[in-house]
């Protein structure tokens, strides 16, 4: 059964909806070595309020972006601003990451206590909370999210699709302006998936989620972009759809073009 929980205030302080949160201009980057521009002038501009989406293929430098927006991956031209605030040097994104929530794609990266309360009161803790208020906070997210059964779960003995319910609450817990998701319905199961869905449905944050899940996609955002050539096209410059048809081959393989 799916807890219903209420729409889930995060930043007390939210950006009024239009206000960049996230703007990437003229941005490339290439891998040390490689002559291959993975993004190649790119430009995004995310606003409080967007539930944006991206579908590509693998190798397009979709966690690229992201890494790339959260200060991992350094630009070789361009401009980064979070939050209005201009990202040039290491201590810049320090001071932005608390409000820029990742989830990675594999939650066993992100979780590393010994059980589900320590992990998410971790983020909480370090950003100055007593440890009573750390475990308040953390206490309440899990509750929003229906997990609070789990907060003395040994983490790593969880199944996958626990364990991505648990890292999203240690970066809700954070009270970020933004979330970005990378292939969050990565190897869950259909009840988990269905829960996710509600769950980012009910939130009350702005979010820009990677998927190769077209159903999924569709049922938690607004607009979908999709990457090519190391830049991003809009919602006005693709339309991706179900396709159905029928081969004479069966099942072997084809190509579209």
């Amino acid at each position: 059964m799916i807890v219903q929980p209420k729409k889930i205030p995060i930043d007390p302080k939210p950006k009024p909806e239009g206000v960049s949160i996230i703007k990437l201009t003229n941005i490339s980057f290439s891998y040390s070595g490689s002559a291959h521009k993975v993004l190649d002038c790119l430009d995004l501009d995310i606003k409080a309020g967007d539930r944006t989406g991206m579908m590509a293929p693998n190798g397009s430098g979709k966690t690229t972006l992201l890494h790339t927006i959260m200060g991992l991956c350094k630009p070789e031209t361009g401009s980064i601003e979070i939050l209005g605030s201009p990202m040039e040097t290491e201590k810049d994104f320090t001071r932005i990451r608390s409000k820029v929530g990742l989830l990675f794609q594999d939650s066993d990266d992100q979780l590393f206590c010994p059980t589900v309360l320590d992990d998410v009161a971790f983020g909480p803790l370090n950003l100055g909370y007593s440890r009573q208020e750390a475990i308040d906070v953390s206490r309440k997210i899990l509750k929003n999210l229906g997990i609070d059964e789990f907060e003395a779960s040994v983490t790593h003995r969880l199944s996958g699709g626990q364990k991505r319910l648990v890292a999203l609450a240690a970066v809700l817990a954070m009270s970020p302006s933004i979330l970005l998701l990378d292939e969050p319905t990565a190897g869950l199961d259909f009840g988990v998936k269905q829960k996710l869905i509600h769950i980012l449905n009910h939130l009350d944050i702005t979010y820009f989620v990677i998927s190769h899940e077209f159903d999924f996609l569709m049922a938690v955002t607004d607009h979908v972009y999709t990457m090519d050539n190391g830049k991003i096209l809009t919602d006005d410059e693709i339309h991706i759809h179900h396709h159905e048809h029928i081969h004479k081959h069966g099942k072997h393989p084809h190509v579209h073009k």
